[in-house]
């Protein structure tokens, strides 16, 4: 009987806060109605970076939006702003991040090239990875829509400029290595910039199919980049 009684008496409830207190905390995404999967606080901003590449990639530049990496990522709407400020801070760190990417690619190329040909390797690389980034490669040059302020970007674009400086000086005697330039040694590396740079733009926008349509059977965006520098050097005397 004693048994019976105490199994009709209520139990007490448990406070609902005792009850959240005793669960672990974690931030969550929810993505297409699928299961959560949790984030940890710290990799919230990284979460966020990879998002907004990905948006670039499948949208282009006029649909990364602060939103649209929001909903990519599955986080609120102010999560991106409470991590980069507004939209210019958030492309600034992206370009920093393609930044590093393309001068570790040239700096790859270059150490792996004999003397003679370090500036060919470095410009090689540079046009390889404008076509496999396209969207990332006209972030990075889209001066207007970034803060170069901001330490990562500022340092990041300087590591690459200096590698690329770097192959330009490798042909020519002394080496660049506090930033300061002569006359002739900053025409070198902007002759160099200007072609790859200009190759690469007329590559990404497709006015070079017809040039390669053109040319002998065979021809690959990689081959015309050779034989547009080999025109570029000066004529040998004799």
């Amino acid at each position: 009987m004693t048994r019976q009684k105490e199994a009709a008496r209520p139990r007490p409830r448990r406070p609902a806060s005792a009850s959240r207190a005793a669960q672990p905390k974690r931030s969550a995404r929810t993505r297409g109605g699928g299961e959560a999967a949790p984030y940890h606080h710290g990799a919230l901003r990284e979460a966020l970076l990879k998002a907004a590449e990905t948006v670039l990639r499948r949208d282009g530049l006029a649909g990364l939006t602060l939103r649209a990496v929001a909903r990519e990522a599955g986080v609120s709407h102010a999560a991106p702003t409470h991590h980069f400020g507004d939209l210019t801070g958030l492309l600034s760190e992206l370009a920093a991040i393609g930044f590093q990417r393309f001068g570790a690619a040239m700096q790859a190329a270059i150490a792996a090239a004999p003397p003679a040909e370090k500036g060919l390797a470095s410009a090689r690389a540079y046009v390889a990875y404008a076509q496999a980034n396209p969207g990332m490669y006209s972030l990075m040059f889209r001066h207007e829509r970034l803060d170069y302020a901001r330490p990562s970007l500022h340092a990041a674009a300087e590591a690459s400029f200096m590698g690329l400086a770097r192959a330009v000086g490798a042909a020519h005697p002394g080496q660049i290595t506090d930033g300061r330039l002569s006359l002739d040694e900053a025409g070198r590396i902007v002759h160099a910039w200007s072609l790859v740079h200009g190759y690469a733009m007329l590559l990404l926008d497709g006015r070079l199919t017809e040039m390669l349509r053109r040319a002998p059977a065979g021809t690959t965006p990689e081959t015309l980049l050779h034989a547009m520098l080999k025109a570029s050097r000066p004529p040998q005397p004799g």
